[in-house]
């Protein structure tokens, strides 16, 4: 359903009702909307593409963790959209790729080097105010090795942070690995992939 005629409908049934009633499924965004998002972000980045990593053969360690860095830095930015992108992407390349780098490297050294072209990227970022970012998973074992995420925290009296953390497999995703954080301001932040 178009945005202008939900809102549109949202408006009527609360004017008629005198405010007492308000149609929940009108104010939530349809499952269609989201899958759409997502479509249309594959298209806008052609190079987010899950077929690449399957087909992809590195020769070396050096060579797989910079294509899995490249793969962190587009996922990211496809997640922080155009709202929150040219904020705070300088600071992401300077503090947080470079932690993402190591987390990667260290997560990935359990693996031998003829291993390492079963390791994909799983996942597209999610947009909203959920926390995912990519995910790297064993393509044999269809399950996930470290799951990159990003957080909106927004302590009593202060900005908005955005605090980058990553989980393993090695303790069954129950522990925060911290990669840093970039503050926001005191305004909210609009929604990943706005």
């Amino acid at each position: 359903m178009p945005k202008w005629l939900r809102k549109s409908l949202l408006v009527l049934v609360t004017i008629a009702t005198f405010g007492l009633v308000t149609p929940q499924a009108l104010l939530t965004d349809s499952p269609n909307e989201d899958k759409q998002a997502k479509r249309d972000t594959y298209e806008a980045n052609p190079s987010i593409n899950e077929d690449y990593f399957e087909t992809q053969v590195f020769s070396d360690r050096e060579q797989f963790i910079n294509e899995m860095v490249r793969a962190a830095e587009e996922h990211s930015f496809a997640k922080f959209g155009t709202r929150i992108k040219p904020v705070i992407q300088d600071e992401f390349k300077d503090v947080i790729l470079p932690n993402m780098e190591k987390a990667i490297a260290e997560v990935t050294s359990h693996y031998p080097d003829e291993n390492l072209n079963q390791l994909i990227v799983s996942e597209v970022p999610s947009g909203g105010v959920s926390e995912r970012i990519f995910h790297i998973m064993d393509n044999q074992t269809k399950k996930d090795v470290i799951r990159f995420h990003v957080r909106r925290d927004h302590p009593p009296q202060e900005d908005y942070v955005f605090n980058f953390h990553y989980h393993t497999s090695h303790d069954h995703f129950q522990t925060h690995h911290d990669l840093g954080s970039i503050n926001w301001a005191k305004n909210t932040p609009p929604k990943w992939m706005s």
